[in-house]
């Protein structure tokens, strides 16, 4: 039953691998708890009583309230599914209510520090180079300007193609979660950059790059094809790493930024939302927390009442 579920949203809903993959650990650690192989999951013999049981025990174990709720929203999917083939006549997870978490505010980076991107990108170009090494330098320099000016997720980056990438009108089509796709918008000097790095693709590769392929990455064979998440994640958190004091410098952190430097800005918070591909509004509400909080840093700062007593 648990392998049809999965198999359902992998190819009617069309939930991502990762997410598949995930869904398929927390029904197999909740089977785990039952005493169970994932084969022998019987919804016959459980109540709630069990599914509260299991998050007691989670909770007791130090599983912080968030990952309590993933592995309970999990089940809950599941019995949605049994619910619906009529397999099952109740919904034990219904009455089921998740340990609350608090949700922390995201970091994003300075526009001190997406500046120093560039001065690094112009300190570090050589015109000494291998055609190959002005090839990777201006590619990941571009991975980095494209997150940071329209907010994509690193996957739906790397699923990009040439195709995809209109310069001419200014405008990228990307397919987000659940394959939905949204139209971002690119400012002038982003399609010139993306402009150079197809000419030195075009001169570097000829016809050994992949067709159709956006961003390249060099394998083990010597062949160039495909960027891939991990790869792209690498080069983020390195090039970040040299301009950031940061704990964190991933893709995501740079989604973030985009959208806290557009709402500084002045964007409306719906066109936000669409930009990013939020289905719920309250999704992208979370950035306001943080304009607010940037806000009281600067009220501390510069008022006279805003200071601390000594």
């Amino acid at each position: 039953m648990i392998r049809k579920f999965l198999d359902y949203i992998a190819i009617e809903k069309r939930y991502s691998v990762r997410t598949v993959g995930e869904y398929g650990d927390d029904l197999k650690a909740w089977c785990a708890f039952l005493g169970w192989e994932v084969s022998d999951f019987d919804p016959s013999k459980l109540d709630s009583d069990d599914v509260k049981a299991w998050m007691i025990d989670m909770l007791d174990k130090g599983l912080s309230p968030r990952s309590v709720k993933r592995r309970l929203s999990a089940v809950k999917s599941l019995y949605k599914f049994l619910l619906r083939l009529g397999i099952v006549k109740v919904d034990i997870t219904r009455a089921i209510v998740a340990p609350k978490t608090d949700k922390p505010l995201p970091i994003y980076f300075r526009e001190g520090e997406m500046e120093a991107v560039k001065v690094h990108q112009e300190r570090d170009w050589n015109e000494d180079m291998s055609e190959e090494e002005q090839l990777v330098h201006l590619r990941d320099y571009l991975i980095i300007e494209m997150l940071y000016q329209t907010g994509m997720r690193r996957a739906e980056l790397v699923g990009v193609k040439d195709e995809d990438v209109d310069v001419e009108r200014g405008q990228v089509r990307v397919f987000g979660k659940r394959a939905k796709e949204r139209i971002i918008p690119m400012g002038d000097g982003l399609c010139e950059l993306i402009k150079e790095y197809r000419a030195k693709k075009n001169n570097f590769l000829g016809d050994r790059g992949a067709v159709g392929t956006f961003l390249v990455r060099q394998y083990k064979n010597s062949e160039w094809g495909a960027m891939d998440v991990h790869t792209l994640y690498n080069i983020v958190r390195a090039r970040m790493g040299e301009v950031s004091t940061l704990k964190k410098h991933s893709p995501h952190v740079l989604r973030h930024t985009f959208a806290t430097t557009m709402l500084n800005n002045g964007a409306d918070i719906r066109t936000i939302q669409s930009l990013l591909g939020h289905a719920s509004l309250a999704a992208t509400q979370v950035y306001t927390h943080a304009t607010f909080e940037q806000m009281k840093e600067v009220y501390k700062a510069a008022h006279p009442r805003g200071k601390a007593e000594k």
